[in-house]
């Protein structure tokens, strides 16, 4: 037990949740079960330019709210060789609306259009430094982090004024360096 907890460790960094800077490739990781029964790595997104690590949970009102966005600009970006790729790193005894049966039933009743998976032991929420839902990390073609932060400024969309994460795939898709690299998400709390 000891030496598998050294290689997951060595692999993804620091136990403690270190938070990957703006330029540093991301670890790779795999296993990951998605809602649809297979198991994702993060090299099934290479042939994505770009690739949106989002961290979010079921119960959480901040990360529900952001659903209809996220759908959104996946509709709008696809065909520019985005990828957004849902991530549940919460624990399902501590969290029962995160139970993998209830990931099923979310994706299903509101019609995800990118894979959703579960972070079953948080060990990629804690490689990436995620810290609540939504938590987005946007990742160039190289898997190099560009921006990390919240979707937008407001959990209400009728009261959006900044749209971060879109604008940092405008900039990304544009060839030009992420204005804004990093914002603080809002919501709740990972919980592992």
């Amino acid at each position: 037990m000891e030496g598998s907890k050294a290689a997951v460790i060595s692999e993804f960094g620091s136990d403690t949740g270190d938070r990957l800077t703006i330029g540093q490739v991301v670890p790779e990781f795999s296993g990951l079960l998605g809602v649809d029964g297979r198991r994702y790595s993060l090299s099934d997104f290479d042939d994505r330019s770009v690739l949106v690590a989002v961290f979010t949970g079921n119960g959480c009102p901040a990360a529900k709210a952001s659903e209809d966005r996220l759908m959104s600009l996946q509709r709008a970006y696809g065909p520019q060789g985005v990828q957004f790729f849902g991530i549940n790193s919460n624990n399902p005894y501590l969290s029962p609306p995160d139970t993998y049966a209830e990931m099923v039933g979310r994706a299903s009743s509101k019609g995800f259009n990118f894979p959703y998976a579960k972070d079953e032991d948080g060990r990629v929420a804690r490689a990436f430094g995620a810290a609540s839902t939504p938590h987005v990390f946007v990742l160039d073609r190289a898997r190099r982090l560009q921006y990390q932060g919240r979707i937008d400024d407001s959990r209400d969309p009728a009261r959006v004024t900044v749209r971060d994460l879109q604008n940092a795939l405008d900039d990304l898709l544009a060839g030009r360096p992420v204005r804004v690299p990093e914002t603080t998400p809002f919501g709740c709390a990972i919980v592992r």
